[in-house]
């Protein structure tokens, strides 16, 4: 895809969307697996390599405020025309660059609230937007809080606009209404999104544009860069080619924006997709976990270029893929061009090796769990199933076979490939295991 589309489903390897070949309805984005934080730290003596990246999540944050804090007092509901005309008025703020008329918007609000609009404006200039505004839905009840769609686009980087849901609370004032608040009296809770962050600082390097307000972003946007041409020199270039990356700097906003009730701890960085409005496709974006910062510049590296696959093979899109192949062929891509002894980087494989523990399958999506205690072993054994192909067969005939496994049953994909059954190759996948960590 040229940078000129990315308006479109990011595709599968070298063309195909797995999501759309074989022309089955669209199917809802994967549900999040646990990415276990790469070992590759930078103390200590030999790089250790316990894990890497982690697949798409559907970022709908489904917190909610505390069952102990109070309703709200019924205000009324709130004239709609009254609502649009705000609404309108802070769009307009935005698009002017006008922070004394968008703060005029919630002058009626408490102090706490108007500092945290305040940051909002602040934040939103300071992104390349391309359209930013606020759609009105429904009240909730007589409490006076409006359901609100918040709804931008990235300039340059989101071939569609991005959809939080938003709640904004409105009182009478004057024969008018105005915002008093949000939702948090009537035990409502906004979708998080970077916007809520502390003072946004944005990077842009060449494809990659990093947005955040933890440290290192220069740097994270670099290597997300230099992981775009490494990345297309395998999966081709159909895809946009380009990625945005979000670098919170608090630990729990990065979990609620990565969704799917992530545990911070458990990921580097994460690929998600931002949902877009009305069921339309959403946008991709990479969360940076604080603990990102805690890795080597092998471990950096790795785990960019394994998210970055994720966005460009979308394979996480599609309810079909085999969740080994998903995981398994970003790190084969990650690791591509890291010169790291395999024992090193499947060192907990390794050691069940070494003890006679050798996997009977391929791992299943329950593995990828986080509470399934072979976190890191899955990642490694889907890791090394990828790279056998790539050995034996060659990289095209691994993109093949992931191209295949979005489109037809896996053991359909493996003969039309390989010419294996399952069982063939879960045979030759345990041998060359016994092979590479004996």
């Amino acid at each position: 895809m040229s940078d000129q589309r990315a308006e479109e489903t990011p595709s599968a390897p070298d063309g195909g969307s797995p999501a759309a070949e074989g022309g089955g309805p669209p199917r809802e984005p994967a549900s999040a697996s646990r990415r276990r934080a790469l070992g590759l730290l930078a103390a200590g003596g030999a790089a250790l390599l316990a894990a890497g990246g982690g697949i798409y999540a559907l970022t709908r944050d489904q917190g909610g405020s505390s069952p102990d804090e109070p309703s709200a007092s019924p205000v009324g509901t709130p004239d709609p025309q009254a609502v649009a005309a705000v609404l309108a008025n802070r769009a307009r703020a935005v698009r002017e660059r006008n922070r004394i008329a968008f703060l005029a918007t919630v002058a009626d609000a408490p102090a706490a609230f108007q500092q945290a609009q305040a940051r909002l404006f602040d934040n939103l200039l300071k992104i390349p937007l391309d359209g930013w505004e606020e759609r009105p839905g429904q009240p909730h009840g007589s409490s006076g809080v409006v359901q609100v769609t918040m709804r931008y686009r990235i300039a340059g980087f989101d071939g569609g606009p991005v959809a939080r849901t938003r709640y904004l609370a409105f009182a009478p004032r004057s024969g008018s209404w105005t915002i008093t608040g949000d939702g948090s009296s009537a035990r409502l809770a906004d979708d998080a999104d970077i916007l809520d962050a502390g003072p946004l600082t944005v990077v842009r390097k060449g494809p990659a544009l990093v947005v955040g307000d933890a440290s290192g972003l220069d740097e994270i946007a670099r290597r997300l860069a230099s992981a775009v041409p490494a990345v297309t020199g395998v999966v081709g270039t159909s895809w946009a080619r380009r990625a945005v990356a979000l670098a919170p700097a608090d630990a729990a906003l990065a979990g609620r924006i990565a969704g799917g009730g992530q545990d911070v701890a458990q990921f580097a960085a994460l690929a998600v997709v931002a949902p877009g409005p009305d069921g339309s496709p959403g946008q991709d974006r990479i969360v940076v976990s604080p603990t990102f910062g805690r890795l080597n510049a092998l471990g950096r590296d790795v785990v960019l270029t394994h998210e970055l696959t994720h966005v460009a093979t979308g394979g996480a899109r599609d309810g079909r893929t085999p969740i080994w192949l998903i995981e398994g062929f970003a790190d084969y891509v990650g690791y591509r061009g890291a010169k790291v002894a395999v024992k090193s980087a499947a060192r907990e494989l390794a050691a069940d090796a070494s003890a006679g523990r050798l996997p009977d399958a391929l791992p299943s999506r329950a593995d990828f769990d986080g509470a399934s205690g072979r976190l890191s072993q899955a990642y490694q054994e889907a890791w090394l199933a990828c790279r056998m192909v790539a050995d034996r067969y060659g990289e095209a005939t691994l993109v093949r076979l992931y191209r295949a496994a979005g489109r037809e049953p896996e053991a359909a994909a493996l003969r039309r490939t390989l010419g294996l059954s399952p069982d063939a190759f879960t045979a030759d996948w345990r041998d060359y295991l016994r092979k590479e960590l004996s």
